[in-house]
């Protein structure tokens, strides 16, 4: 009885596993500021922006143009 059971649950371990293949139109619902970490939380992007420069010891670079080193 015991080995039944463990092999019945190494089946559902090994086939919860799979890798699924994202569709084009998933990708959407993905790309969502809600999707990304923190969740449009301001806050919680504030904290990690700050942590990252105190970390890098520059500045900025984050945005479209521009960077730590003042090389824009």
């Amino acid at each position: 009885m015991m080995r039944y059971f463990v092999i019945v649950f190494c089946v559902f371990v090994l086939l919860g596993c799979s890798i699924k293949e994202v569709q084009p139109w998933e990708k959407e619902t993905l790309a969502k500021e809600s999707m990304q970490e923190g969740g449009g939380n301001t806050l919680f992007k504030k904290f990690t922006n700050h942590i990252y420069f105190s970390k890098e010891a520059s500045k900025g670079g984050g945005g479209v143009a521009g960077g730590g080193c003042g090389c824009n």
